[in-house]
């Protein structure tokens, strides 16, 4: 039982588990397990500099030069390479989490100002280029941070500042796209705020612009644009909502110089952060990502999520460390009960099935095929979740995907198996329970399974059988059912 919480826990709070994670952490308990999860800053973040290793799997370049800092399409091969071998598994995967919350589309923003500074926005290393860190390396820095503070840097972020228009947000014309949805998707939700608190907090936001940094080439990739506060832009006039900003009550922002004015938006960030709703609201999504899709969230796991995040000062490393404690994570009847993202998919499966001579490159088309490009969500309400990522052409690519990848570790595949071919029995068992991690086969696919083992000639557990017979039998299984839920 061990084992298998392990594997749930490396499924949930990572991309699934290797043969040698699991034999890591075999002799560990689970408390051990979730500390080097949660407490990941204890691991080294060096897997940047292991792309091209050859026991890595691979990245693809064009023109024999691979910049994922001024490439969108090298950014999402180094993401993908990332959450394969990363020491850090959570981090990855809450990047993904608030990729998704505050989603930000690279086309917009490469439309406004190029490819390069698109990417550059998006995904540029701390130090590779001039110019503040792209926003998957802002999700990263405070994959378990606090919450109010990431608010605040995500409203002064530069691709976040392009997405919603706040470049364009000035006293003369305030711009409400940030307004609303800093209450209606990044915090508290539908039905917290009316129109005038839209406009209020439009007001807030003016002057948080965006400006050339060097006044350099547009074209360059020495040029960077950042946030600047511009306080001739910026209203100074009071601003008044219909909900509490400050902890006595008061529900104005008061009047302040243009020097002063930023305060204001700092002040509105902190009332929507350390409000009520907006805890139970990120509960409520923790319970989809970790818990469960195929059951409502508990109202008993909402109200303690939510008191944990306030009581913290809304850090969400003890949020996370509660929810992956609890017995509503660890409870057996909600392992596999959530629906793999499509990265979370494939990801698990290359790191299941082995990557020797793959390219994640080649997961690129897969994985727009299945419903999800990196960097691009389809609208800032992010992608649809659960059910909704398996439309009939999303779970044939996901099935195309598991032959491709199957076939190309055909050798690797065969080489573990020839020792456990004694019987047809003992090879379906070996991938269903050590190699692959998937949900449990009702009687009826178990058989069928077994039935393609033993279709054509009496079983004899050869090499030769068993390298023919593997192949098919894992790309059955990845893309049967039973593997689409973490």
């Amino acid at each position: 039982m061990a084992r298998e919480q392990v594997a749930h826990l490396l499924r949930r709070a990572g991309f699934g588990p290797t043969a040698a994670d699991l034999a890591k952490f075999d002799a560990l308990p689970v408390s051990a397990v979730i500390d080097y999860l949660v407490d990941y800053e204890r691991q080294p973040d060096d897997v940047d500099s292991r792309i091209g290793q050859i026991d890595h799997v691979s990245v693809t370049t064009r023109g024999g030069q691979f910049s994922p800092n001024t490439d969108i399409e090298d950014a999402r091969q180094r993401w993908l390479f990332r959450m394969v071998h990363s020491q850090r598994p959570l981090q990855e995967k809450m990047a993904l989490f608030w990729h998704n919350h505050f989603a930000t589309g690279y086309s917009k923003i490469a439309g406004a100002f190029g490819t390069i500074h698109g990417t550059k926005m998006m995904a540029l290393k701390q130090g590779a280029l001039p110019g503040r860190p792209g926003q998957i390396e802002l999700f990263r820095r405070f994959a378990l941070g606090n919450f109010r503070n990431l608010l605040i840097e995500v409203a002064r972020d530069p691709a976040m500042l392009v997405w919603l228009d706040g470049r364009q947000n000035v006293r003369a014309q305030p711009q409400e796209n940030f307004a609303r949805e800093i209450m209606e998707l990044f915090t508290w939700g539908v039905g917290n705020y009316t129109e005038q608190d839209v406009y209020a907090a439009a007001r807030v936001f003016t002057g948080w612009n965006l400006r050339n940094a060097t006044g350099g080439l547009f074209t360059s990739p020495e040029t960077y644009y950042e946030f600047v506060y511009n306080p001739g832009q910026h209203d100074t006039t009071a601003k008044t909502f219909t909900f509490p900003i400050y902890g006595d009550g008061t529900r104005t922002i008061p009047a302040r110089s243009a020097i002063d004015g930023m305060q204001d938006g700092i002040d509105f960030i902190t009332a929507l952060a350390q409000h009520p709703e907006t805890a139970r609201r990120l509960a409520r999504k923790l319970w989809n990502f970790f818990v469960s899709e195929l059951e409502k969230p508990d109202p008993a796991f909402v109200e303690a999520v939510a008191s944990e995040y306030l009581r913290n000062g809304t850090e969400m490393k003890p949020v996370i460390r509660f929810i992956l404690q609890s017995e509503w994570f660890s409870d057996p009847d909600r392992w596999h009960a959530r629906y793999s993202w499509p990265a979370e998919f494939v990801v698990r499966a290359i790191r299941e099935i082995g990557w020797s001579g793959f390219s994640v490159d080649a997961v690129r088309t897969p994985l727009t095929n299945m419903g999800q490009t990196l960097f691009e969500p389809p609208n800032v309400a992010g992608w649809q979740l659960g059910a909704a990522w398996f439309s009939t052409s999303a779970m044939l690519a996901r099935m195309n995907f598991a032959s491709t990848l199957a076939a190309n570790q055909r050798f690797n595949l065969a080489r573990s198996a020839t020792s456990l071919g004694a019987t047809p029995e003992a090879l379906l068992e070996f991938f269903m329970l050590e190699r692959l991690s998937p949900a449990q086969f009702d009687r009826q696919p178990y058989n069928e399974l077994l039935t393609y083992l033993t279709a054509g000639e009496p079983w004899t557990g050869s090499e030769a059988q068993i390298g023919t017979k593997t192949v098919g039998l894992v790309r059955l299984i990845v893309g049967a059912a039973e593997y689409q839920f973490v």
